[in-house]
């Protein structure tokens, strides 16, 4: 096929169905996360399709913190995983994220849940994200936007919201 008069013909973006998990402690949170949630909308090669609304969870691991607020986005992206990790790491390096230890309260957490049907296991990245299964604070609002989404080998958002321990997100 020729090229269209006036340049070369523009190379399609081939986009895959990610999900992003958000949350923050500290510095305004809802504000973090709001923000956060339109910085995802304009990386590179990537549209926001949905997103949850905002809930408030209790703090796992490490309690004595304030609780989040956490949320979801569906994303489609041509930035293929490790690129869609790094830009993801970038935006909570922009929102002053620090990682003193494990679960430390923080401005803004960014976790690539899933990315299409992968499953991706190396030293820097694995997805679906572990533990995300039994995490009703990343459940909720992810069964809100997209009850069938698949977690590859566990099931659906919304079968696992069923089955996940009572924990308080509201």
């Amino acid at each position: 096929e020729e090229a269209p008069p006036g340049g070369p013909r523009a190379a399609a973006v081939t986009r895959f169905p990610a999900y992003a998990g958000l949350g923050s402690t500290l510095a305004h949170p809802r504000e973090q996360v709001l923000a956060a949630l339109d910085e995802l909308g304009r990386l590179p090669q990537t549209r926001l399709v949905s997103r949850s609304r905002l809930y408030r969870s209790a703090p796992l691991g490490h309690e004595a913190q304030p609780d989040f607020v956490n949320a979801v986005a569906r994303i489609d992206t041509g930035l293929q995983p490790p690129l869609l990790l790094a830009e993801l790491q970038a935006i909570e390096q922009r929102h002053g994220r620090e990682r003193p230890f494990p679960d430390a309260p923080r401005t803004l957490d960014l976790d690539l849940l899933l990315y299409g049907d992968e499953v991706i296991a190396s030293t820097s990245l694995t997805v679906p994200h572990p533990r995300m299964h039994e995490r009703a604070f990343v459940l909720r609002p992810l069964a809100e936007i997209c009850p069938a989404a698949s977690v590859p080998g566990r099931g659906t958002a919304a079968q696992l919201l069923k089955a996940c321990p009572a924990q308080d997100v509201e």
